[in-house]
């Protein structure tokens, strides 16, 4: 799973570059029948600390931020960096999402589902 890392940063490039959010993190963790411990495993990473960092500085840009921000995201009109943002903030929470669901034991609610059901009939 370390090829996880070279998509995110390329995922992060295209968003700057060509306006293009094409990475969901968790149809990819799903579709290559990830770990729970490759989510965990990113989203302990340097990787998932940059992306929180980037997102720290968007929304500070977007906040009106310092003067060192507004020079270093000018080419960003507003719009688009709060598309970005939550775009990345979305790779982070498909992350956390996949590590959550793949919690080892029965998933809720699945205990007694069918008593309940012919309980309601």
């Amino acid at each position: 799973m370390n090829e996880i890392y070279s998509i995110v940063d390329t995922a992060i490039d295209q968003a700057f570059v060509n306006d293009r959010y094409v990475l969901n993190l968790y149809d990819y963790f799903r579709i290559n029948e990830a770990k729970r411990n490759d989510a965990t495993e990113f989203i302990q990473s340097r990787t998932a600390l940059s992306l929180n960092e980037l997102i720290e500085e968007l929304t500070e840009y977007l906040a009106g931020g310092n003067q060192q921000l507004i020079e270093a995201y000018k080419h960003v009109s507003k719009p688009k960096a709060r598309k970005i943002r939550d775009y990345l903030d979305k790779i982070l929470l498909d992350a956390k999402r996949y590590e959550d669901e793949r919690k080892p034991g029965r998933k809720k609610g699945s205990k007694n589902k069918k008593r309940r059901q012919t309980a309601t009939k």
